[in-house]
């Protein structure tokens, strides 16, 4: 685990559970005193106030007021936070989807005007709907766990994603493609992106992609993409 992310779960646990020991944190997040205590330093030095009580039975406890969450909040992660709360909206059955809504708009309130900016670039990029009810979903296939990492690094860099795609007859064809948008059909998701070999753009259902590979290299140019009336860009800020 990287260190803004083991850091990232230390915070959680000592918010969620009031208070927890050098120990526990060991086996929370899989590493060895030495290294729980650099992160402990680490976050002191970004201000979180976190107390230790010494002695048997003593722990360590995260002042709450010292916790600046939205500040910390990297454009990448309010973009996928707002992925999963537009896709919540979208499939109309799941639990909370307004108060989620409710708490995210509050987040994004907080961004700065660059961080905005940047935002709204992404989300240019995002569009989200309901499913036709002509759609046959009975065929829906298990996603290549390879895929989310493969495709979030190429569509956030920029790098064209290579892969073997499998159409609705069953043939098999090597693509390369530059990841251009992302269209979001509960419970379907299509990885939106230009074909240089054929010069258009090309819609690819997300559990019939195999082996995905980032291709290091130029980045590519964005295009804008256009849907029917019916599937709009997601708009929150």
């Amino acid at each position: 685990m990287k260190s803004r992310s083991r850091q990232d779960a230390i915070v959680r646990t000592l918010r969620r559970n009031g208070t927890s020991t050098i120990d526990a944190l060991v086996r929370e997040v899989s590493a060895s005193r030495s290294t729980i205590m650099r992160d402990l330093s680490a976050l002191r030095d970004e201000g979180y106030v976190i107390h230790a009580e010494q002695g048997r039975g003593g722990g360590l406890y995260l002042d709450p007021g010292s916790v600046q969450t939205t500040a910390r909040l990297s454009v990448a992660e309010v973009f996928a936070l707002i992925i999963g709360v537009s896709s919540m909206r979208a499939a109309r059955t799941l639990p909370f989807a307004s108060l989620a809504d409710a708490g995210l708009a509050k987040i994004e309130k907080a961004l700065p005007s660059d961080k905005l900016r940047d935002l709204r670039r992404l989300l240019d990029c995002l569009y989200v709907g309901p499913l036709a009810p002509q759609v046959d979903t009975s065929n829906l296939g298990d996603m290549e766990a390879a895929l989310l990492p493969a495709f979030e690094q190429s569509f956030l860099e920029r790098l064209c994603l290579r892969f073997r795609y499998r159409d609705a007859k069953g043939t098999e064809t090597e693509r390369q493609v530059e990841p251009q948008a992302m269209l979001i059909l509960p419970p379907l998701w299509y990885l939106v992106a230009w074909d240089p070999m054929r010069e258009d753009f090309r819609h690819f259902r997300m559990d019939r992609i195999s082996r995905p590979e980032v291709v290091e290299g130029t980045a590519f140019r964005t295009r804008r993409v256009q849907f029917d009336d019916g599937v709009q860009p997601v708009r929150y800020a």
